[in-house]
């Protein structure tokens, strides 16, 4: 595994946790890294100066994240996702968004589709492409098509179809 992905896995249990206790940012970060590391990997420096930027960028324009998570996620209220789902969605929308070192948009839905796979239920990849790939497609216009638009939302994932267990609710249910 890749010391992005890595760090971007590791974002993702840092703001899982702060969704939980409402710690500062940098004490969760401190916390993580001090109970959840284990052994340093090769790359720990970028993984932790990667981790820790994109959960501080991610605490940083959470109100604008979740203004535009729920604009984006018809029928859905924020509180009713997952809390892994939600925290994946956070951070892709603001590598997407906000990010001071832009990633191909590409790179964002696929790197969020396979931590979901991971980390969340058997429907999160599927959930997390079909609201990611419209903001996908949103921004790039905004920027004028940096690295072509997004096909449909199949032809950017290989997710598995939904099994009817998992996953987070819709708001009416």
């Amino acid at each position: 595994m890749g010391s992005r992905r890595r760090a971007r896995e590791c974002a993702l249990q840092i703001l899982v946790g702060l969704d939980w206790s409402g710690h500062a940012p940098d004490a969760a970060i401190e916390h993580y890294w001090s109970l959840f590391a284990g052994e340093r990997p090769a790359a720990f420096e970028d993984i932790h100066q990667t981790s820790s930027r994109l959960v501080r960028g991610v605490v940083a324009h959470r109100d604008e994240i979740d203004a535009r998570l729920v604009r984006s996620s018809h029928n859905w209220r924020l509180e009713r996702m997952s809390v892994v789902d939600r925290n994946i969605l956070r951070m892709a929308i603001y590598e997407l968004e906000h990010r001071p070192e832009r990633v191909p948009w590409k790179v964002v839905l696929n790197e969020a589709i396979e931590i979901a796979k991971k980390f969340g239920s058997d429907d999160s990849s599927m959930f997390i492409n079909g609201v990611l790939h419209p903001i996908a497609q949103e921004t790039l216009g905004k920027r004028g098509g940096r690295g072509g638009r997004p096909r449909s939302p199949r032809a950017v994932s290989s997710a598995k179809s939904p099994s009817g267990s998992g996953g987070a609710d819709p708001a009416g249910s």
